[in-house]
């Protein structure tokens, strides 16, 4: 039992902060659907980026979602004050009682103080010092060291203040919506493909270092193909994305139908929820793929599968047997390119996405 744990009989309404990019967003969803579990009375609200928002706009436990601009610092400070202000007079008029802080990010300890809930808390940040930890009621540890995935870190929040989530609680949701499932219904149609008789591959990341190359993507691709596997390609609209899938495009003789840039994130999402079997790196999607629960395999490099692995589906995590994995480092000796990734073999990949297959 936790001595201070959160009287919940008392919340009426809580806000959950995770200002971090989609992927870290998106495995936060488990907290917002404990807090309702508990708390079926109370309105969970959450605080994001706005390029994140997707990630949770559709959550069944979701009151409001409110969010930052990413480009609020660039712009002048007239505009971005009256910005500033606008966010938090619509915080403060939903008068919280419970505050959830799920990173080291500094608006989370302003929040606290200047909309004062009655009970807040947040992870111990080395380094943040008395003002950090006073703005809090309630502090955890962040126990991980890479052994335990980032859900179960989330989740820590809520255990420190006496909630225990049960198994079938810890699930990530994702809902697409309506418009996203018919725009997808829509592109299927006109590529001739059936709703669970297509691989999915999204092979880029914003971050380069996480990539298998091109080379191996599309030799993979052909395999599969070669199968009777039809394949489709998808990315970010970025441009160095869209680039590099179509380059696996052209190496694999359009083999694939190539859908790169062209999908918004429910539609991502609608689309793999489709799919017979995903594959990708460490990113949004492969974790998309998985509050989906679509098979996934997964490849990783520098970045730790045990904290950001798939989560709760049917998969199969494909690495390199180098001990210095994972170093968390953007290439090897930070020159963007992965040697952990870039020498797992074609074969390794194909006979993890068969295992699934069959």
């Amino acid at each position: 039992m936790v001595k201070d744990a959160v009287p919940l009989a008392s919340v009426a309404r809580v806000l959950v902060v995770k200002l971090r990019h989609l992927g870290d967003v998106l495995l936060a969803a488990p907290v917002l659907s404990v807090l309702k579990a508990r708390a079926p009375g109370a309105e969970i609200d959450a605080l994001v980026y706005d390029d994140t928002a997707p990630m949770l706009r559709r959550h069944p436990a979701l009151a409001q979602l409110h969010t930052v601009g990413r480009r609020w610092r660039k712009a002048s400070i007239p505009v971005r004050l009256r910005a500033e202000w606008s966010l938090y007079a619509a915080l403060a008029a939903r008068r919280y009682d419970l505050l959830v802080h799920l990173s080291g990010h500094w608006r989370g300890a302003w929040l606290a103080r200047v909309l004062a809930p009655a009970y807040s808390v947040a992870p111990i940040v080395p380094g943040r010092g008395a003002l950090w930890a006073r703005s809090f009621t309630h502090l955890y540890p962040v126990v991980g060291g890479g052994r335990r995935h980032q859900v179960e870190l989330n989740l820590d929040a809520l255990r420190r203040i006496g909630i225990q989530p049960q198994p079938e609680e810890r699930r990530v949701r994702f809902l697409p919506g309506p418009e996203a499932e018919r725009s997808v219904e829509a592109l299927l149609a006109e590529h001739g493909l059936e709703v669970g008789a297509f691989v999915h591959m999204h092979p880029a990341s914003r971050w380069r270092f996480k990539c298998w190359p091109a080379k191996q993507n599309a030799e993979l691709l052909l395999r599969l193909a070669a199968e009777g596997h039809r394949v489709v390609l998808t990315s970010a609209p970025e441009k160095t994305e869209t680039a590099f899938v179509g380059e696996i495009a052209a190496l694999a003789e359009g083999r694939a139908v190539n859908l790169a840039g062209r999908l918004t994130i429910e539609e991502l999402g609608a689309l793999v929820a489709r799919a017979r079997l995903f594959i990708g790196v460490d990113s949004m999607p492969m974790h998309l793929a998985s509050a989906m629960g679509t098979p996934t395999v997964a490849l990783f490099g520098p970045s730790g599968e045990r904290e950001w692995g798939p989560w709760l589906t049917a998969h199969r995590v494909v690495t390199s047997d180098h001990p210095c994995r994972p170093c968390g480092y953007d290439g090897c000796g930070g020159g963007k390119a992965s040697e952990c990734l870039t020498t797992i073999p074609v074969e390794t990949v194909h006979a993890a996405a068969r295992a699934l297959l069959d």
